[in-house]
């Protein structure tokens, strides 16, 4: 009953009119996407919207007129592409700020007559939330890692089985609140209404990671224009988290020191950069124009450039390279690395994580969730954050689906009525008495024949006639001979 109970709750059926959206508020850019899913469940991008960002750095809002400016105007584009008017938005936060911490939580179950639920986990999850944290900290996510019924250990799934106590191991992800708040109010000055708060390598990790890859362990390296975030998943449970301050805006800082423009570095680093200084950029040169009209440009070598941009990406994977051996998962990634975000598109980067980490590396697209769209280029790395976004809130709306679905099937639930039993009263045979007259006279032969009663003594009568008798029979047979 309760494998059909379970299947009957997890037939969640797919809203092919929902449309979400999500906005990636970054240190590079501000992006925002519309999508909605099909009926194979794929995510069909209805909209993109991109605008430069000028208020954030290394993910926390430090200008917010200017993270308003930028998000109307990333906003703005997403409607028009898509034709959609929304209010709700979905938003990603990331920085210096994110903590994670290990907790456990255990809840008695008031109801032991019916099996566990997606509510009773929930209200699992919530007993996390009274975590004492430091002050100036907020809980983001309160992610499951395994579960214990009654002391029964290692359990992934809880729904549909039956105990008392229900207990769980969880991976918190904290914030700063003024930092969150500072982002709910960029997104509400520009007219809309924050319907959650997404981790970034969460959900780039849902939009560029496989299955095979969850279960088998994998690090996932998000490079995004201030941070470098890293998530770290084994058997399907997220096992370390981390954000490290630097990230594809400092080598841009960097290249600056040739005396060039920021938009000028930039460039160079996106269209001519590389993490490895081969020998054949040794005799290749570019030409920078100069600031003013008619002024020299300036002379580049390419060796010279990559020399710089690889002692930056060194710097920052021997970062990744530490927290993956602080996390103690170093020797369990099959899977490896997987390399997202904008700053990964660097040419011989792949090459240069495997050297300085010693894990095998590829580079993530966003592909394996996505629908055709009429969106050109949609499958960028750049857009990872922003599809993974969408990927989340289809989640949250499938839980809570769920929720109301499973509350509605044991309402209706009745339990039948136990069949009385049909009792069989006894047969009672009782003795029949004989009556008086009919109580049977012994004579004396009935009592010769019958072996099972006692004779009566004879009488003396009776034996002195049967002498008499005798004796005359005894003279008769004499008289005859």
């Amino acid at each position: 009953m309760q494998n059909i109970l379970s299947l009957e709750m997890n037939e969640v059926k797919i809203d092919s009119e929902k449309i979400v959206c999500a906005i990636d508020i970054g240190t590079s850019k501000v992006a925002a996407l519309v999508g909605k899913r099909n009926q194979f469940g794929k995510v069909e991008i209805l909209g993109v919207g991109l605008s430069q960002s000028f208020g954030v750095q290394r993910g926390a809002v430090v200008n917010i007129t200017r993270t308003v400016e930028s998000i109307i105007k990333a906003v703005r584009q997403a409607e028009a592409s898509s034709g959609v008017k929304f209010e709700k938005v979905h938003v990603g936060i990331a920085g210096q700020h994110i903590k994670s911490i290990k907790n456990r939580s255990q809840v008695n179950r008031a109801n032991t007559d019916t099996w566990i639920t997606h509510e009773d986990v929930r209200l699992l999850k919530e007993e996390s939330n009274k975590l004492a944290l430091p002050p100036g900290d907020r809980i983001i996510h309160v992610l499951q890692q395994e579960f214990i019924i009654d002391n029964e250990p290692n359990i992934q799934d809880p729904v549909g089985m039956m105990g008392v106590k229900l207990e769980g191991n969880f991976h918190i992800i904290t914030g700063g609140i003024s930092h969150i708040k500072n982002i709910e109010r960029c997104v509400n000055a520009a007219g809309l209404e924050v319907a959650s708060i997404q981790l970034e390598p969460l959900a780039s990790a849902d939009a560029v990671l496989s299955k095979q890859e969850l279960e088998a362990g994998v690090a996932l390296v998000d490079i995004g224009g201030g941070t470098t975030d890293i998530a770290i998943f084994e058997n399907y449970i997220i096992r370390h988290t981390a954000v490290i301050p630097l990230g594809g805006n400092i080598i841009t800082e960097d290249l600056r020191d040739f005396k060039i423009l920021r938009e000028q570095a930039e460039r160079l680093k996106v269209e001519l950069g590389s993490a490895i200084a081969t020998d054949d950029l040794k005799d290749q040169q570019v030409r920078i124009k100069g600031i003013q009209p008619g002024a020299p440009g300036i002379e580049l070598n390419l060796q010279s450039v990559a020399k710089v941009i690889g002692a930056r990406m060194i710097e920052i994977l021997a970062n990744v390279d530490h927290q993956i051996r602080l996390s103690g998962y170093d020797k369990k990634l099959i899977g490896g690395i997987v390399l997202t975000g904008g700053g990964s598109q660097l040419k011989h980067l792949i090459q240069l994580t495997e050297l300085e980490t010693g894990q095998v590396a590829r580079l993530g697209y966003p592909r394996e969730h996505l629908a055709p769209s009429k969106i050109k280029n949609i499958d960028n790395p750049i857009f990872a954050t922003g599809i993974g976004l969408l990927i989340r809130a289809f989640k949250m709306y499938d839980e809570e689906q769920l929720i109301a679905k499973e509350k509605n099937l044991i309402s209706t639930i009745v339990e039948e009525p136990i069949a009385p039993v049909n009792v069989v009263e006894p047969i009672v045979i009782e003795p029949v008495q004989p009556k008086a007259e009919e109580v049977p006279v012994t004579t004396i032969d009935d009592e010769k024949t019958d072996s099972t009663k006692p004779l009566k003594k004879p009488s003396i009568f009776s034996v002195w006639g049967r002498k008499i008798e005798n004796y005359m029979k005894s003279d008769n047979d004499f008289l005859d001979v």
